[in-house]
């Protein structure tokens, strides 16, 4: 059974790559218990680089890696692979458009204990604007078990944004997968509300509430957040009442952005985002009490959804 921890199920994942396909290598920031790497380290020591606390060698020597053929996934927290790392990835990964797979580990807010330093709010918003980047974010350990088995031969780089606690399972181990895919888990008719990771489960909750007061609330799981299906985001957004975006993230560049961007030019409900102000995080004792402080709730999700409907539903 599916671990409902992600990075529990990402080493295992990994090391299943691994097992299929001898060019799969991983690379690891001294991080590796966190990330989980160390699963993959364990079966295959000959095929894993403890690179220390060096993000942007460790980005660098995959890019070479992938030139000689080998698809090498690299591995540090989520604020660290991507910022620390930017101009490695931007000018040796993304412009010759390599198959390095960058895990970005204990994602948003989810390293609550260890503060601003440490908590990714900024890094899909980072990863979006480098062209030839594909961003993706499961909303629990199914979906990313299966973006993993996309990882072998989808083309050019991939971000892969993990949250570092368990999560509800959202998704259906049953039904198919594809990176790209937007996803409709819950169907309505008032209001659509699109969400990534952890807050997809925010949502279903928001939806179930909302429905008690006569509200219903579409539920879409955007889990490639690039590239964005825009058809799909256009179909799913016609004939509501209102429009909200949920995700961990800044309000600038993330979700939201990307949603309204899908929709600039089609006629479309207003739109509200809930996700996390333009600041840092900030340590606490838990996860769940960050996403209280942030606003990053069911409550605030179906707040946001009754702001913009002012009390009317069809």
């Amino acid at each position: 059974m599916t671990a409902p921890n992600l990075r529990t199920a990402y080493g295992e994942s990994l090391v299943r790559l691994g097992r299929r396909d001898e060019r799969v290598m991983a690379l690891e920031a001294d991080l590796g218990k966190s990330t989980q790497s160390v699963m993959f380290q364990a079966e295959f020591p000959d095929r894993y680089f403890q690179m220390g606390i060096a993000e942007q060698d460790m980005t660098s020597t995959a890019a070479g890696m992938a030139l000689a053929g080998m698809i090498p996934f690299v591995h540090s927290f989520a604020v660290f692979a991507t910022g620390r790392a930017y101009d490695q990835l931007r000018n040796s990964i993304c412009i010759p458009n390599l198959p390095v797979r960058i895990c970005g580990s204990s994602a948003g807010l989810s390293d609550f204990g260890d503060g601003k330093t440490h908590q990714s709010v900024e890094d899909v918003a980072l990863m979006r604007a480098i062209p030839n980047m594909t961003v993706i974010c499961p909303a629990d350990s199914i979906e990313m078990e299966k973006m993993m088995e996309c990882m072998l031969d989808w083309p050019g780089p991939v971000y892969i944004r993990i949250n570092r606690n368990d999560l509800p399972f959202v998704t259906s181990p049953d039904e198919s997968y594809k990176i790209g895919k937007v996803t409709l888990v819950r169907e309505g008719k008032h209001v659509a509300i699109f969400a990534a990771g952890v807050m997809v489960s925010k949502a279903l909750e928001a939806a179930a509430a909302l429905d008690k007061e006569g509200i219903s609330a579409r539920v879409i799981n955007v889990s490639t957040l690039k590239p964005l299906d825009r058809a799909a985001v256009i179909h799913y957004a016609a004939g509501v009442d209102a429009i909200v975006t949920a995700e961990e993230h800044s309000l600038i560049g993330g979700l939201g952005s990307a949603v309204v961007e899908a929709l600039r030019s089609v006629a479309h409900a207003p739109v509200e985002f809930v996700g996390i102000p333009d600041k840092f995080g900030i340590s606490a004792e838990g996860y769940d009490g960050l996403l209280v402080r942030y606003g990053l709730t069911a409550a605030a999700v179906a707040a946001a959804v009754k702001t913009l409907l002012g009390g009317k539903q069809k």
